[in-house]
């Protein structure tokens, strides 16, 4: 096997992984930073969400995709950490660990025996995109919000979102990244005094469970992963000439790692969409059966960057928090959009998709059970409520 990776190594295979993983973080580090905050997690245990997530994502890539010898890559749930951040108000950590440790055995499960599809056509795509538009409602606004804070260092941001998407839109967050750092670094309001590079440390949380964290939070989790991550990293994997690839595997071992580094800050993985895409393409290599490279330099980079997670940890920490929030949400304004898009082109079901939008955007909980769940619950019986008969 050795011998065949170095024969089909290419530079472009290996910077189209670099490229994948270095967007990933700088377009939604710093929603799996508010996550962590709003699971009660102190800095350490931020630090070790960071390395569970590198050390998970970098595993399962490099794995899958040496096995199968193709660019299988595997990532958090940005909309999965979004809806944390949002929803998660407790703070009980032990509490959201044992959630997570539930949803990755529900992943398992619908992998192993093969439910995937199945289980995800109970829940419209409407409706499911209506909820996940509903969850990160909350970061675009937050957008504008934070112009009260920095308005300069958001306003800065925002033109260089704009040009960026024109020159060049694949690196749009990147960029905006990039703008914001040195926005910060000329105004002297990066506080440097906490800067570290040193190795992260794995910090274990005993999980314990919680009916109404597992209904509110676990629930809403799993169908967004499903929906929006898993379904849409299957479509690029077909799209991308691999018609063949089988999925429940993969899935299941999404589930597994997931049940395993949940203790220590894994709360999701599953198959990435857009970082994949990049990978798939044939600018990581002309030769689709060589591309699985880039798998494997996703792995290297992201156990890499797992290793490292106190620097990064570290560095979002020393950013202003009107940074954090703005990079969030532009980094989230195209999901948003396109969730938006997706759940009012049917008809008949758009009532039924807005009422779940609004329903999912208040934040309003009942019993403890966060907007998420009722807002994908009510959309349901909204939508069967107002169905027509089938003629006899």
């Amino acid at each position: 096997m050795n011998n065949q990776i170095l024969k089909d190594f290419s530079f472009s295979a290996v910077s189209a992984g670099f490229i994948a993983v270095l967007v990933g973080f700088a377009s939604s580090a710093a929603i799996v930073f508010q996550a962590a905050v709003a699971a009660g997690a102190d800095r350490e245990q931020i630090e070790s969400w960071i390395w569970a997530l590198g050390i998970g994502m970098g595993a399962c890539s490099l794995v899958l995709s040496a096995w199968y010898k193709r660019p299988i890559i595997i990532a958090w749930s940005t909309p999965g950490a979004a809806l944390i951040a949002v929803s998660l108000s407790d703070g009980n950590i032990a509490q959201s660990i044992g959630t997570f440790v539930f949803v990755g055995l529900l992943i398992f499960l619908v992998g192993v025996t093969g439910l995937f599809n199945r289980i995800v056509r109970v829940i419209p795509t409407s409706l499911a995109c209506a909820m996940l538009a509903g969850i990160l409602v909350q970061f675009g606004i937050d957008i504008f919000a934070s112009l009260n804070d920095m308005p300069l260092l958001v306003i800065s941001m925002l033109i260089s979102f704009l040009l960026a998407k024109r020159i060049a839109p694949r690196y749009t967050i990147p960029i905006v990244l990039i703008v914001g750092v040195a926005f910060c670094s000329f105004a002297q309001i990066i506080h440097v005094d906490h800067l570290s590079l040193s190795i992260a440390s794995p910090v274990w949380v005993t999980p314990t469970l919680s009916l109404t964290s597992i209904i509110g939070i676990g629930i809403p989790l799993f169908i967004v992963t499903m929906t929006s991550q898993n379904l849409p990293g299957v479509a690029i994997l077909k799209g991308s000439g691999y018609q063949s690839q089988p999925v429940s595997p993969i899935i299941s071992a999404t589930g597994i790692t997931t049940m395993i580094l949940a203790p220590f800050g894994g709360f999701t993985f599953n198959l990435a969409a857009i970082t994949a895409a990049i990978c798939t393409s044939t600018e990581s290599n002309e030769d689709a059966d060589k591309r699985y490279i880039a798998g494997i330099s996703v792995g290297v980079f992201n156990i890499i960057a797992g290793i490292f997670g106190t620097a990064v940890v570290s560095l979002f920490a020393a950013f202003p928090q009107a940074f954090v929030a703005a990079l969030a949400g532009l980094a989230l304004l195209s999901t948003i959009a396109a969730s938006l898009k997706t759940s009012l082109e049917v008809d008949s079901e758009k009532d039924a998709a807005m009422v779940t939008f609004l329903m999912s955007a208040s934040g309003l909980s009942f019993f403890g059970i966060s907007s998420a769940f009722w807002g994908i619950l009510l959309g349901l019986v909204w939508l069967y409520a107002n169905a027509k008969p089938k003629a006899v």
